[in-house]
């Protein structure tokens, strides 16, 4: 998400909009699977491979 401060916006209207930005948090259903995936292969060669599949 971005946070758009204009020129014109006041130093209080400019606060409120970085209280809410700073109260967000990520989705909890998804910070439960970070790290649980299993893979055979390694991530670095498997990038590599893909990014050659390109030439």
């Amino acid at each position: 998400m971005a946070t758009i401060i204009k020129k014109e916006d006041s130093k209080s209207e400019i606060a409120k909009i970085l209280r809410k930005a700073s109260g967000q948090r990520p989705n909890k259903a998804l910070m439960k699977l970070a790290g649980t995936l299993k893979a055979d292969i390694d991530p670095l060669e498997h990038q590599k491979k893909l990014r050659d599949e390109w030439r």
